[in-house]
């Protein structure tokens, strides 16, 4: 099926429901990028903080965090525009629930990381193909009926645990360590990058493609950071980590609430995806 959605073309609304007068998601700016791979650094140092220091074990983390998840994405769904601190909540606690989802699967039900990833990956592609059959878009800047925001945070969730799974695979199987693997997937984000702006390649793929390999970026370097020297990290502990991270996406988060400058304007011609 082809997908010929363009992030410059305004796509009619036939979702579920009356079209919102604004977008439910952020503008894809550079905020935007540093939020995201910040939280996905936090998702995977605080699910494992909260798995080894909280004594509540995999499976009661993932209770508690998918509860949290669920009140935070009504709230979500409630509001009537993008709100930068119930939107970037929302992303964190799903990055921590992508994770514990992957960490399940591989710790508790020793599913190996080949046979996860490609579950997610297919998971992933089914519900492009139903979003796009659906509402004829996947681009992010016409997130304005509860059907389309719907498909969104299911499509956030499975990136998260594609890109926890996959990043696993290669950090863990390919023995590549933290720091490489770190490096491997930002080389590919910025490859992602080049055939987008360079070669033209589509701008919702190239954002759906890189959102997806901020996940395992993000992990690698919260694991550099985190995990002992003895196995490859810097040593600094998933309590320091996790709190230094969340300090910084709290500063960012304060900032674009205060000056707005990753609202998308309802009804006017959106930008293509920024680095």
């Amino acid at each position: 099926m082809p997908y010929e959605a363009s992030e410059t073309t305004a796509a009619p609304a036939v979702g579920l429901g009356h079209r919102m007068r604004w977008n439910k998601v952020p503008e894809v700016t550079v905020y935007f990028w540093i939020i995201k791979v910040l939280c996905t650094t936090v998702g995977e140092t605080a699910a494992d903080l909260l798995n080894e220091k909280a004594g509540l074990g995999l499976t009661g983390v993932s209770v508690l965090m998918s509860a949290l998840l669920a009140v935070v994405l009504v709230v979500q769904f409630r509001t009537r525009a993008y709100r930068a601190g119930v939107y970037w909540l929302a992303v964190a606690l799903i990055s921590v629930v992508g994770t514990l989802i992957s960490d399940n699967l591989t710790d508790n039900m020793g599913v190996p990381l080949e046979t996860s990833t490609t579950v997610f990956a297919v998971a992933l592609a089914v519900v492009f193909a139903v979003w796009y059959r659906r509402e004829r878009t996947l681009s992010i800047h016409h997130v304005d009926t509860l059907s389309r925001e719907s498909f969104y945070w299911l499509t956030v969730l499975f990136t998260f645990a594609l890109g926890t799974s996959a990043g696993d695979l290669v950090s863990e199987r390919m023995d590549l360590g933290y720091w490489l693997s770190a490096v491997l997937f930002a080389l590919s984000i910025a490859a992602v990058a080049v055939a987008h702006f360079a070669l033209g390649l589509n701008a919702v793929w190239s954002f759906w493609i890189a959102y997806i390999l901020t996940r395992p970026l993000g992990a690698s370097i919260g694991d550099y950071l985190s995990q002992p020297s003895a196995d490859g990290g810097l040593g600094l502990g998933t309590v320091v980590t996790s709190a230094l991270f969340l300090l910084v996406i709290l500063g960012l988060v304060v900032y674009l609430s205060a000056t707005r400058r990753d609202v998308i304007e309802p009804d006017r011609n959106v930008r293509q995806m920024t680095a």
